[in-house]
């Protein structure tokens, strides 16, 4: 039996804020452990996916939100992303662990953080839970923040500079 591949992958993307709502009071309702974590996640690679998979395994749903385009580019500069949007949403809704994305255009998800309400909010080790966007709201809540340790050597950045390097000796 094959699945529809373009439904499955439209299906886990949110088009706005209430109905990625929906999802987690209904996934809440059920008595699932909702965890939310976000980023850019511009060039795949085993960090993000190890990254995201522990998220996941952190409660029963994962909601993602994903910068926008235009959010990238104030915070990562104008040349980046290097895959729009809707590309990077695409292949973050591939992966079987993640259950929802939602596109976000602010700087910061605090406003999604602040509606959706997750049981668990999880950023990478880089952060301290005082300084994670969102973590008092979630905390008063009545739900935990953690935090994930990176895998070491791997970032977009890195593998955008190599790229550039190569170019340049090529």
């Amino acid at each position: 039996m094959r699945i529809d591949l373009e439904k499955t992958l439209v299906n886990k993307i949110c088009r706005d804020i209430d109905t990625a709502k929906q999802l987690v009071s209904g996934w809440q309702a059920e008595g699932k452990k909702v965890v939310f974590t976000n980023g850019v996640f511009d060039l795949l690679h085993i960090g993000h996916i190890t990254y995201l998979a522990k998220a996941a395994e952190a409660g029963d749903k994962l909601i993602l939100g994903l910068n926008s385009d235009s959010s990238v580019k104030r915070i990562k500069g104008e040349s980046r992303p290097i895959n729009d949007q809707n590309s990077r949403a695409a292949l973050l809704a591939a992966m079987f662990f993640i259950d929802a994305i939602i596109i976000f255009g602010e700087d910061t998800p605090l406003d999604l953080i602040s509606t959706l309400l997750p049981d668990i909010l999880i950023k990478g080790a880089d952060y301290s839970v005082e300084n994670i966007v969102g973590a008092k709201e979630v905390i008063a809540n009545g739900g935990e923040v953690k935090t994930i340790t990176f895998v070491e050597g791997y970032s977009s950045t890195s593998i955008i500079n190599r790229i550039k390097d190569q170019n340049k000796a090529g």
